[in-house]
């Protein structure tokens, strides 16, 4: 009994760690911030934490195990194993007094045979010594009668110590047949019980630790078939067109590139880069993910890095956010009023005046998210929209003429008599493939003239050799004069 004992506890030990680590591992995947938030928006992703949600609900079905085990098994059989030990202590010791008395018995007896023997030698002697007196023809008939008397006298007494001997013998092999036919029987009847008894709890916790397991096996399973549901509930339709809202730009395509036709008396300019097309160093990467180069690192306040769908879903979520900072702190500025009316009205409530700075504090808080508030929802309106849109739409195209004398701007269109003027110079460290609209491609090594520098956005005004203007990432080029 006591090495199942140890058997079973080292097995909760084992249901217990297993089902800690099983904690340790959903806590490890489970969602964490509002990117985790927004990805619980796919099924796939719903999915999975909902896998986690029924893996840790396992994780707890072990820990009933292992519990269970504990209270119905360990502990009865170490209360049921002390109770044993002693039972079995007291029966040992009753055989051990039955022995003790037999033994004492046996002594006692042959104490009486010794000196039965004794007093009929003494008896025999004595008689012998009458005999001998009597036939002494010297000896008087007062020493005759002497020897006689006392050869009678050890003789009854010899008599009467035989008759104890034969009494305490018969008493010993009476004592003798009770202890080895009925005492040590039943002791020994008693001990084969508790044995049996023993046995017979053992193994109702045998079968007990099979039920145990069963008795949560119907939870296990519900925990396994909603982890298979849950993968059934995945829909790759719905993730993809989800993802496909969350990261579209909201540029319009492009329309058809426009015929530059260069033969009538304008010579073209040929740049060094043209001729040589460098090496392109890499594809930019999709969903904004991390590349060797980005187009903008820094995050603005007003998102205006963000192309127009990103950006009015971070516009209208800050809004919302104020909105809710804003509420919350509204309520908390009327339960101070509300304190306040009542300390007045009460003074022994407490001091009005206590309670100005935490008011103060609330009604700046107010105004500072009133203003941030407005100036999102200024940002969000269609008009501001249209007008950070218009930072990505291509200006007026311009192309450049190059001779030995002099660099001369011509507008495409006759009615703008305002061209702007170069900032600028710069090289392109790297290639962009300006497929947005107003963005413009360059090559690696390219030289560019400056027309507007970056504003803070991470994008810049370039025009090419060829006339083509349009923005790049600010990070693409090195400025050269």
């Amino acid at each position: 009994m006591d090495r199942y004992i140890k058997f079973v506890k080292e097995r909760t030990d084992i249901e217990q760690n297993y089902a800690k680590q099983l904690r340790n591992l959903t806590k490890k995947y489970n969602k964490r911030g509002n990117k985790d938030d927004q990805d619980c928006k796919y099924s796939n992703h719903a999915a999975f934490q909902e896998i986690l949600k029924e893996l840790n609900d396992y994780a707890g079905q072990r820990e009933v195990i292992a519990e269970s085990m504990t209270t119905t098994i360990c502990t009865e059989l170490i209360k049921h194993l002390q109770d044993f030990k002693v039972e079995r202590k007291n029966h040992l010791l009753d055989v051990k007094k039955a022995q003790q008395n037999l033994d004492s018995a046996f002594k006692h007896l042959e104490t009486i045979k010794k000196r039965s023997a004794k007093e009929w030698a003494e008896a025999e002697k004595a008689t012998q010594q009458a005999e001998k007196i009597e036939s002494d023809t010297n000896s008087t008939k007062p020493d005759v009668d002497k020897a006689k008397q006392h050869a009678n006298v050890r003789t009854h007494i010899a008599e009467e110590c035989r008759t104890d001997y034969a009494a305490e013998l018969q008493k010993y092999n009476k004592e003798q047949k009770s202890h080895y036919y009925s005492e040590i029987p039943q002791i020994l009847n008693k001990l084969q019980d508790m044995d049996e008894r023993r046995i017979r709890i053992l193994a109702e916790k045998y079968c007990r630790f099979s039920e145990i397991e069963k008795n949560v096996l119907s939870i296990i399973t519900k925990c396994l078939d909603g982890i298979t549901a849950a993968g059934k509930q995945i829909d790759e339709k719905k993730d993809s067109k989800l993802l496909i809202e969350q990261h579209k730009s909201g540029f319009e395509r492009p329309g058809d590139v426009e015929f530059e036709d260069y033969t009538q008396g304008v010579k073209k300019a040929i740049s060094e880069s043209s001729l040589n097309p460098p090496k392109v160093r890499g594809k930019l990467r999709l969903f904004g993910k991390k590349h060797k180069v980005n187009f903008h690192d820094a995050q603005s306040e007003d998102f205006s890095h963000l192309p127009p769908e990103q950006r009015k879903k971070k516009l209208q979520a800050k809004i919302e956010e104020i909105s809710k900072d804003l509420q919350k702190t509204q309520d908390q500025s009327e339960a101070l009023d509300k304190m306040k009316g009542v300390y007045e009205q009460t003074p022994q409530m407490g001091d009005p005046a206590s309670l100005e700075p935490q008011i103060l504090e609330t009604s700046q808080k107010i105004n500072r998210l009133k203003g941030e508030l407005n100036k999102y929802e200024v940002l969000h309106t269609p008009a501001c929209i249209q007008i950070m849109n218009n930072r990505f739409r291509p200006y007026k195209k311009y192309f450049f003429v190059n001779d030995n004398s002099q660099n001369i701007y011509t507008s495409f269109e006759e009615d703008f008599d305002d061209i702007p003027s170069p900032i600028g110079h710069c090289e392109a460290l790297y290639t962009f493939q300006g497929n947005s609209e107003g963005t413009v491609s360059i090559l690696e090594g390219e030289l560019l003239t400056i027309m507007e520098n970056d504003k803070g956005d991470g994008w810049m005004r370039v025009l090419k050799g060829n006339g083509e203007e349009g923005y790049i990432p600010s990070s693409y080029v090195k400025q050269t004069a």
